[in-house]
């Protein structure tokens, strides 16, 4: 184990490992750029209608249902499915297919989330804010989603683990990323590259969940922070 270490250790302070198209800097790079643009299309996506529902507390029971129907499929069968499609439109290989397995598996947390708080604000505040001669619009901007806004949060770092883990996936179809370094050394049987990217995914993932972690606790208020923590738990 300690010379398998020292073989790790070895090929991170390898200065061939840090330049070029297969270095580090370019594959953490090309594993962020795919992770970032799923994860804020699936938020674009996912979040609006979220917002929407949760609002008039009517048909997001079934919407939630439909939308997590999506968590049933696994992300390399879609990737598997998109594929054909991709190629038959001169998209190329591996950029597209990946970018919709990754975009299917961030929509969920995202949508399922952020109804479940906005559907969950407290009646009173509502109602309040009617009281007080606020429209419809102005209730969701300055009441329901200020208060969601703490599980809204916990679903973007949940979905940015997840796409960041399974990312790798992009590696399968001739794409870039950390996931290069996990297929190749699988491929050459190089036991040492597959821990090391493996290691990188992981430090990256974990990176992202400090990340979001930090940005609640800066951005929220202890007050608004903790009464979602429940929620954010059931909706996750």
């Amino acid at each position: 184990m300690i010379e398998f270490l020292g073989e790790v250790v070895a090929w991170f302070t390898d200065p061939a490992n840090w330049t070029g198209v297969n270095g580090i800097p370019n594959r953490m790079w090309e594993h962020i750029q795919m992770s970032v643009l799923a994860t804020t299309a699936a938020a674009a996506l996912a979040i609006p209608p979220a917002v929407y529902l949760g609002h008039r507390r009517k048909g997001g029971v079934i919407a939630v249902a439909g939308v997590n129907m999506a968590r049933a499929i696994p992300s390399f069968a879609i990737v598997a499915i998109s594929l054909p499609f991709s190629i038959r439109l001169g998209l190329g290989l591996g950029f597209w297919p990946t970018f919709i397995a990754l975009f299917f598996l961030a929509v969920p947390p995202f949508f399922t989330n952020t109804y479940t708080a906005v559907a969950g604000v407290d009646d009173a505040l509502v109602e309040s804010g009617r009281g007080m001669g606020m429209t419809q619009p102005q209730v969701v901007r300055r009441i329901e989603i200020p208060v969601a806004s703490p599980v809204i949060l916990a679903a973007a770092r949940v979905a940015s683990v997840q796409v960041i883990a399974t990312a790798t996936l992009a590696a399968l179809v001739a794409w870039g990323g950390l996931g290069r370094y996990i297929i190749d050394g699988f491929a050459t049987q190089d036991s040492v590259q597959v821990f090391a990217g493996g290691l990188l995914v992981a430090g990256l993932a974990v990176v992202a969940e400090l990340g979001f972690s930090a940005i609640e606790r800066w951005w929220l208020p202890r007050g608004l922070r903790e009464p979602s923590e429940d929620i954010a738990r059931v909706a996750a």
